[in-house]
Formats: structure tokens, C-alpha cells, sequence
């Protein structure tokens, strides 16, 4: 299964499970209610994402003459990919790592770390910048902001559910499917929506490890930027990460963590390697 096609069969699993779940706990106000509150809450970090991510890194803005090679690399692959130049950012860590963000192509902002200039070559360079543009092309905030609003708002739905069962009466709760079926609902949909939402932050990974490996032109310069990264991370911490934009770096800062690949924002990094070595073939 494509990974477009992979990403928009889980939004309709994650929709599906929402309404499913608010028909069955008998609460479709609070179902709608609690998905505008979730709407608006992603809407502002929607458009305001590029400025939180960067602040919370402590990302400090550079231009040609502060980073050349780094403005290089990048203006030649907007000018390829065909958007404009992003603003491009410098985070003070030794890990190499980078994110781009932004809502689409013309406000989009790429950082880096010092570490990934110090330990990646010119095509590695490359294959992780073109990776974090294809994020924009693909409109992948956008899509993690809609995930997001939906597990959200199942989450508070599942949270008023909880509450209701404890003050309401014994018989309301035997009428609106509480009891046991309640409390399943309560607790299992929203690890299930998690579950989903992070399937669709790897899938999305996936997606733009192949198209940056197309757009760069040379799928290995990617490939062996994300051994080193694979390598880096589990040895190199970093200071500034943060679990809510970990999902938004080419590799999990939390590498090291030991966190179990089910609740992994990124796929394997085997996996993705893997995958970038069978297109060498194709391309």
C-alpha cells in the first residue's frame, strides 16, 4: 500500500473511531463539542507551529554569508522541487538532527543542528534536506494537525465520558453503555487513537524518505546520512528535544530512550534505510 494511500485509510480508521466511539457512549454533543475545541487549539498551532518549534529549540536564524554550504544545498533544491527559498535556521546542539515546518511551501522554515554540518558530507546534507522539504511539499503539518484534532478530540470525549460515569446514577450508567463497555471505551479508544496517529507519523516518514531520495537525485546520500544519524543519536543527547516536535526531526531524538517501536514516532531505522537502498535500483 502507497504511503498516501496508507496515511488517508488511517485518518478514516482514526474518523471512524471517534464517531463510533461518541454513538456508543451515547455523547454526541460532547463528541462535537470537543472536536471544535480540539479544531481550534491544532488551528492555532497550525499556524503557529514554525514559531514554537523554533523557540523551543532556541533555533537562531542564518542567511548565505553566516552558512553557506548550508544555503547552498538548500536553494538549489527549492529551485528543483520549484517553491520558494524557506528561511533557514541553526540549532546550538551537538546532535545531528534537523526539522523544516511551517503550514505550506511559502512559510516554511528549515533547521538544523550543528552537528549535522559538522558530520554530514554534501550529498548526506542533501538527502536530509531534501527530506525535511519534501515534509512541505506533502503538506505533512497540516496532515499531523488534522491526526491531531481527531485523537484529541476523542481523548476529551473519552475524559467527559469518565467523568459522567463517576457523578451520574447507577441506572444512567447501565442505560448509556457505561459500566464495563463504558470504562473499555474510556481507556482502550484513546491509546487506539494514539496508536493511529503515530502509524501516520511514520508512514509520513516513509513518505518523505522516498521523496527526498528522488528529489536530491541520489537515494544512497540519504541512506548514509541516516546510519550516522541512527549512530549519533543513541550516543549524542540533545539538550533541547521535546516529546511534542519529536515526530517533526528527521530522526527521534529519543532514540537512545528505549521506547517500544509501537509508540516509536519514526519507523525503524533499518527499515528506512532499507527502503532507500531498493530504490538505488529503480532510480
Amino acid at each position: 500500500m502507497g504511503n498516501w494511500m496508507k496515511t488517508t485509510v488511517l485518518l478514516a480508521v482514526l474518523t471512524g473511531l471517534l464517531l463510533w466511539v461518541g454513538e456508543m457512549l451515547g455523547g454526541q454533543q460532547g463528541m462535537v463539542l470537543a472536536l471544535v475545541f480540539a479544531g481550534v487549539m491544532n488551528f492555532v498551532a497550525y499556524f503557529f507551529s514554525d514559531k514554537i518549534a523554533l523557540a523551543m529549540h532556541r533555533a537562531k536564524p542564518v542567511d548565505e554569508a553566516s552558512a553557506p554550504q548550508l544555503y547552498a544545498a538548500v536553494a538549489e533544491l527549492a529551485q528543483r522541487a520549484h517553491i520558494p527559498m524557506p528561511r533557514l535556521y541553526m540549532i546550538p546542539e551537538a546532535q545531528p538532527n534537523a526539522f523544516a515546518t511551517g503550514r505550506n511551501p511559502q512559510h516554511a522554515a528549515v533547521a538544523v543542528t550543528e552537528g549535522l554540518l559538522r558530520t554530514m558530507d554534501r550529498e548526506e546534507l542533501k538527502g536530509v534536506l531534501a527530506h525535511e522539504l519534501t515534509h512541505v511539499l506533502n503538506r505533512d503539518i497540516l496532515i499531523s494537525s488534522i491526526a491531531a484534532t481527531i485523537a484529541g478530540a476523542l481523548a476529551m470525549v473519552a475524559r467527559m465520558a469518565g467523568y459522567a460515569m463517576m457523578f451520574a446514577g447507577r441506572g444512567d450508567r447501565d442505560d448509556r453503555g457505561g459500566g464495563l463497555g463504558g470504562l473499555f471505551f474510556i481507556i482502550v479508544a484513546p491509546i487506539a487513537a494514539l496508536l493511529i496517529q503515530l502509524a501516520i507519523s511514520r508512514s509520513r516518514e516513509f513518505g518523505a524518505d522516498e521523496g527526498g531520495a528522488k528529489l536530491a537525485g541520489n537515494p544512497m546520500g540519504l541512506s548514509s546520512a541516516l546510519r550516522k544519524l541512527g549512530a549519533y543519536t543513541q550516543r549524542v543527547p540533545m539538550q533541547t528535544a521535546q516529546p511534542t516536535t519529536a515526530h517533526m526531526m528527521i530522526a527521534n531524538p529519543f532514540s537512545g530512550g528505549g521506547i517500544t517501536s509501537l509508540f516509536a514516532t519514526h519507523p525503524p531505522m533499518e527499515k528506512r534505510i532499507a527502503r532507500l537502498d531498493a530504490m538505488v535500483g529503480r532510480m
